[in-house]
């Protein structure tokens, strides 16, 4: 199959496969004009009109999308995320209108747990269901390519559901989805009466479901909620452990709340990334940089948790650490699938540049799931997921908010949202 999309007003993409730091995420390529010619689900050309003429012809009968007074972008990837989950917690926001911070409602029955008991109840069938409607609003707003967690079930049964629910819930959609096992999300109710009790469930994680979920290749990444009050630094570095004993790649929770060494730990482990960051220190981040740790922004929290605090982006960078944006979608602290909402943020609240944003949401997560030599980008030989704005540039992307700026989305060379 062939696609031409053409009459483009403009085309930006950040260039190659490895993650950008530095200065060089705001290396972004804006082409005036262009077009860009897909075929099998690849990216075949991406030029001039009298290029493409020059090597392809006319491409009499070609299917082809209209690009006129459009921008055209890289699919968005999503790089964190909890889709398998049950049941609603909008009763929390007026208790958090009232004051109340995130963890005095947790603390009243609230929270984490409140969602664990929705999921645990659910079936299979219903979390599968969800799944593919929080899909569906993710590519409506762009998304090609998402991570996704479990940790909304903190028992072998019930984890497992998660993640064969996540993996149903993806089979049929156009969504391509990189699973998460994150069983240490929070210790469960029934585990809380004792130290002993929680050693137990930790062990539980390590020597029963770490295996279970490796058995069924159910999961590409393991994560641990390494805070204050949930899992300490041995407690994560263990869990972590047996994550890559069974030959996942680690991913950490970390920093969000105060300073845990958890940054540090994401280096000492070879992390794949390490997630929120608000109080991440001058070690941590050193440390992240050293051993090329993606930091993952999640400013969704911040904003819907009503806080002041957002991630230390511009320290970050500095700082030499590759950066990517992600939701964080979850029904507890960042309910939203949409990644341009993402993007607003990360201009007015972290201070990124719009060209810093749209890498962060492009070839910096997709390097992030292991997937840079495949997506992230406009060029020759990448997977055609492409999203197309509607947009007169780039920065009219940050400039225009409040809306979805969708105006179609492409998946392995197919329009599968607008035309």
């Amino acid at each position: 199959m062939e696609l031409l999309i053409h009459h483009l007003a403009e085309i930006a993409t950040p260039l190659g496969t490895t993650p950008r730091r530095g200065s060089e995420l705001r290396e972004v390529r804006r082409t005036q004009g262009g077009e860009v010619l897909c075929r099998d689900g690849r990216i075949l050309f991406v030029g001039t009109a009298e290029e493409r003429r020059h090597r392809f012809g006319e491409l009499p009968g070609v299917t082809r999308l209209d690009g006129t007074g459009k921008t055209l972008v890289p699919g968005f990837v999503d790089c964190h995320t909890h889709l398998p989950w049950a049941g609603s917690r909008e009763h929390e926001l007026a208790a958090r209108l009232a004051g109340k911070s995130y963890q005095e409602i947790a603390a009243a029955g609230g929270g984490i747990l409140s969602t664990v008991a929705a999921t645990r109840a659910a079936s299979e069938e219903e979390l599968a269901s969800n799944v593919a409607a929080r899909l569906g609003r993710m590519l409506a707003h762009g998304t090609t390519t998402a991570e996704a967690k479990s940790g909304y079930g903190l028992s072998l049964e019930a984890e497992l559901k998660q993640l064969r629910a996540l993996r149903r819930g993806a089979a049929d959609h156009v969504v391509d989805v990189i699973s998460t096992l994150m069983a240490a999300h929070e210790i469960p109710a029934e585990r809380r009466g004792s130290n002993a009790e929680r050693e137990r469930f930790i062990d539980e994680i390590c020597h029963q479901i770490t295996p279970a979920v490796a058995a069924e290749e159910l999961a590409t990444f393991c994560d641990v909620f390494c805070e204050e009050g949930v899992f300490t630094l041995e407690e994560s570095r263990r869990v972590l452990q047996a994550g890559l004993d069974h030959g996942m790649v680690a991913r950490l929770h970390a920093d969000e709340f105060v300073d845990s060494g958890a940054a540090s730990l994401a280096a000492e482990l070879g992390a794949a990334s390490a997630d929120h960051l608000v109080a991440v220190s001058e070690a941590g981040i050193e440390a992240m940089a050293a051993a090329d740790v993606m930091g993952v922004m999640l400013p969704g929290v911040s904003f819907f948790l009503r806080k002041d605090g957002y991630a230390p982006a511009r320290r970050l960078i500095e700082g030499g650490v590759a950066l990517a944006l992600a939701t964080d979608c979850n029904p507890g602290s960042s309910h939203t699938e949409s990644l341009p909402f993402i993007v607003w943020l990360g201009v007015f609240k972290l201070g990124l540049t719009v060209e810093e944003c749209l890498t962060a949401i492009t070839l910096n997560p997709a390097c992030c799931l292991g997937l840079g030599e495949e997506i992230g980008t406009v060029e020759e030989g990448k997977r055609a997921d492409l999203v197309l704005l509607d947009a007169p540039n780039l920065f009219n992307f940050a400039y225009h908010f409040g809306v979805n700026p969708v105006a179609a989305v492409v998946k392995d060379g197919e329009v599968v949202v607008g035309s």
